[in-house]
């Protein structure tokens, strides 16, 4: 993905700092929660946040020993660090590109992609890098907004996407299109918010 993608979205969410935590926590800290039950980790796994914004998977992580935080934003990292000092949590937070990850292969149990998929400008850069960062057996939660595999979007949704895609993220992607480039398995898919729009999912390596 062109550089330009990369500081475009570096810039947005700088931009939507201030109000991010509003936005993206008091509608959908349920499904974190979820998505983290879901997962199964024991405490001392290594667990890697990818496009882990704010931190606000932080309050669900709790008792967690070994966990790893990467965003593409700094201002973001910034926050994650402060959320994790007063939560007192230990993070080894870092600013990094989920499209290529700086970690060796097969270094993490488990990894937390939660409204990243959708946003990312490559999804398959981003699963394939988290397919190759994964231990063997070890467990992906996405929580995100997908089209139900086979649909197409209409032509509205792809009018609609062109600003979507440009300021917020992207409304057209479906898991199983973005999964299928790895040799990862759908374990679950489960109904989220907005009537199912978005999705618990569960992949395993």
């Amino acid at each position: 993905m062109s550089l330009n993608t990369n500081a475009w979205n570096r810039l947005r969410y700088t931009l939507y700092l201030p109000i991010y935590d509003f936005i993206a926590d008091r509608i959908f800290r349920k499904y974190r929660k979820r998505s983290v039950q879901l997962m199964g980790a024991k405490p001392d796994d290594a667990i890697l946040i990818l496009g882990a914004g704010t931190g606000l998977d932080l309050p669900y992580l709790q008792g967690y020993t070994n966990l790893t935080a990467i965003d593409i934003t700094p201002g973001m990292i910034s926050k994650l660090k402060q959320r994790a000092a007063e939560l007192r949590i230990p993070v080894k937070a870092q600013v990094m590109n989920g499209q290529q990850l700086s970690f060796a292969n097969a270094s993490f149990d488990a990894v937390i992609l939660h409204l990243i998929l959708a946003v990312i400008p490559d999804p398959v850069a981003c699963i394939k890098e988290v397919e190759r960062v994964l231990k063997p057996g070890g467990t992906v939660m996405v929580f995100d907004k997908f089209l139900p595999d086979g649909q197409q979007p209409s032509i509205l949704r792809r009018l609609l996407n062109q600003v979507a895609s440009t300021l917020f993220s992207d409304i057209n992607r479906s898991i199983g299109s973005i999964v299928r480039h790895t040799s990862l398995r759908v374990e679950l898919n489960e109904a989220a918010a907005f009537n199912g729009t978005f999705r618990v999912v569960r992949l395993r390596k």
